[in-house]
């Protein structure tokens, strides 16, 4: 992969760099939703309520620490956007030395909390009884998978820093090719429930991840990299955890947040504990333009951050939330008419489908302000202010999104649509610290930037 590819996100026209950078992160992220959500589509019609219950629940933690991981790997991602765009080497190098060390350590340490506390998961969660056994079984086997993700994630970070969102699409349609294929055989033709379903997204994850590997190896990255540089350096750490640790821990308690409403609404019953596990992995899918936008700006004003462009980072955040917004406007207003189309998509139970419409109603309210929130996150991201990302999402979770859950939840003849208006309402939230952190940025031009880029 040459150089001057790269430098596309430094040149010529902002909308058509961003676009183009934008597509490729935008098709990578549809597939990895969709070898996810495979699990439960499938399941969710060859299989009983419970395994779908147990699919729900289960794939909600792993998510938690898929969004974990890659919030980590953003932190390798921004350091390298900008000694990129700064044209430093020597330090690109030691920064990918030093991720590959420290991601290693933290799959092996991921794999073995997810192994030894699944049960005690399982049971904060108020999983049904019903799918109790599904769930342990779920989560068992997907915890072996845990290393295969954070080495596809720091791969795919590595190449998005440099500039290359095309080749990580590759290596997740592999993935999700198997996925799909696997699914279909563990589960329709074996019947193996949520086990098959996990089996099969760990040996996708695999089998993506060997071949990503082979694939560097031939191919190389835009600077020299060998064996010689795979050396921990300190001071690199530290800066990849001073950018990347803010969001990880920001994805983490977002996802906490979500499983404590998964938690509530499972008290409700196992209807109502499928149809949120339906409409999450749903909206996987309609969060995706504002998500590969969002991903986009932060590479892109990264780069732009580290050359001095400035005013190329801004317009790059502006495009993105045009675009994403036209596309929430259309899901949410779909949403309110043809719900139960949406739902079908992923469950068969009549019962089922009807619940999560009426949870789709108001959640699909959140697209629109996603469009704001997601992509002044990759501005701010790009920019080096990953601890604000991170602080306003915390706040309007645990401030906004978890109280409202609890609060309306006991209205009296409280649906899904009611409990559903508790995520726009948090989103709303941190939209508003969003733009005042904007404005502030604006008046104080000088702290526009944290340096990360600066030679160690």
């Amino acid at each position: 992969m040459g150089q001057s590819r790269n430098e596309e996100l430094l040149k010529g026209n902002v909308c058509r760099a961003l676009v183009r950078f934008a597509i490729p992160f935008l098709l990578a992220n549809l597939l990895q939703v969709l070898y996810g959500a495979t699990d439960l589509i499938v399941v969710g019609h060859f299989a009983s309520t419970a395994d779908t219950s147990a699919v729900s629940i289960g794939s909600q933690i792993m998510s938690m620490v898929t969004y974990m991981i890659l919030g980590l790997s953003t932190g390798a991602t921004v350091l390298l956007g900008q000694y990129f765009g700064a044209g430093q080497e020597d330090s690109m190098r030691r920064t990918t030395g030093t991720a590959i060390w420290m991601f290693s350590g933290i799959a092996l340490g991921m794999t073995a909390l997810l192994f030894l506390f699944r049960n005690g998961i399982i049971f904060a969660m108020n999983t049904p009884a019903e799918a109790i056994s599904a769930t342990g079984d779920y989560l068992r086997i997907c915890s072996a998978g845990t290393v295969f993700i954070v080495g596809y994630n720091l791969v795919s970070g590595i190449l998005r820093g440099l500039g290359d969102s095309k080749t990580p699409l590759l290596f997740v349609a592999i993935a999700a090719g198997i996925n799909i294929v696997l699914d279909i055989v563990l589960v329709k033709f074996f019947s193996m429930g949520a086990a098959g379903a996990a089996l099969a997204t760990v040996f996708a994850q695999a089998v993506s991840l060997l071949f990503s590997l082979f694939y560097l190896g031939r191919r190389g990255l835009s600077f020299s990299f060998g064996r010689r540089d795979l050396h921990f350096h300190g001071a690199f750490a530290r800066k990849i955890l001073k950018t990347g640790f803010p969001i990880a821990l920001q994805s983490c308690l977002v996802s906490l947040s979500f499983l404590l409403i998964t938690l509530v609404i499972n008290r409700m019953g196992l209807v109502a504990s499928a149809a949120v596990g339906v409409v999450e992995k749903l909206f996987s899918f309609l969060m995706l333009p504002s998500n590969a936008f969002s991903s986009a700006v932060s590479a892109m004003s990264a780069q732009n951050f580290g050359a001095g462009q400035f005013g190329r980072a801004r317009q790059s955040m502006r495009i993105a939330i045009g675009i994403s917004f036209v596309f929430g406007v259309l899901v949410a207003v779909f949403s309110q008419f043809f719900g139960t189309s949406l739902t079908a998509l992923v469950n068969g139970d009549p019962e089922v489908i009807r619940a999560a419409a009426q949870y789709l109603s108001t959640y699909s309210l959140d697209c629109i302000l996603i469009a704001f929130v997601f992509n002044m996150n990759g501005y701010f991201t790009g920019a080096g202010h990953t601890l604000f990302a991170m602080a306003h999402n915390v706040a309007a979770t645990f401030a906004i999104r978890i109280p409202a859950t609890l609060l309306l939840s006991r209205f009296p003849g409280a649906t899904l649509a009611t409990i559903g208006l508790a995520i726009p309402l948090s989103s709303l939230g941190s939209l508003l610290l969003c733009l005042g952190y904007f404005w502030w940025l604006n008046r104080h031009p000088e702290r526009l930037v944290r340096h990360l880029a600066a030679p160690c």
